[in-house]
């Protein structure tokens, strides 16, 4: 962006320094086609009857119709003046372009740092989360091997005594029968 401001201002001075040559120089020649028009140098002053045809009016130079260096002059001055219009505008054009693209940047940046500040903040509450999470999940194991331990240890007196459920059910019969018998004897009826 910087060169081509150097480049814009330095097309826009030299248009303008053109511009005043071109016109130094219009006036100059004007000046001087005014004062040749006045100029009778190459007009003789009245002919004698016997004399060649010669010049009878003021010499005002050869200036044909719409080609004139004065013309020709002036249509460089205009080009200049226009070099010099559409240079300052393709300048402001690509200096508000320039502007909006900063303006855009600087808010889609902001816009980034606030999204990555947002995101910070969740990473920071899901790692402190994960954390709290770990440690009741340490916890929990800990009771939960504990239980196992002790479910171990009872396994062998409580589920797995080696015996069918039908010699427990036999055996079952057989103490409340046993039971039943104590209970005669305590409550002295006959066993008989």
């Amino acid at each position: 962006r910087t060169a081509s401001k150097e480049k814009n201002a330095q097309t826009v001075e030299d248009a303008k320094a053109a511009q005043v040559a071109v016109q130094q120089a219009t006036a100059v020649l004007k000046d001087f086609y005014a004062k040749s028009a006045e100029a009778t140098a190459l007009a003789q002053q009245t002919p004698a009857e016997d004399a060649p045809e010669t010049f009878d009016k003021p010499y005002q130079g050869l200036l044909p119709e719409g080609g004139s260096v004065v013309d020709f002059l002036e249509v460089i001055l205009s080009d200049f003046d226009r070099l010099q219009s559409e240079t300052e505008t393709s300048e402001a054009a690509e200096q508000d372009e320039f502007e909006k693209y900063m303006f855009d940047s600087k808010k889609d940046r902001a816009l980034k740092e606030n999204e990555k500040g947002h995101k910070e903040a969740k990473k920071q509450d899901k790692e402190s989360e994960l954390v709290s999470t770990e440690q009741e999940l340490k916890l929990t194991q800990e009771q939960l091997d504990k239980a196992m331990a002790y479910y171990e240890k009872l396994k062998p007196t409580c589920v797995d005594s080696g015996i069918t459920y039908e010699e427990r059910v036999k055996r079952r019969e057989e103490e409340i029968q046993s039971l039943q018998e104590a209970l005669k004897i305590l409550q002295g009826t006959d066993l008989s």
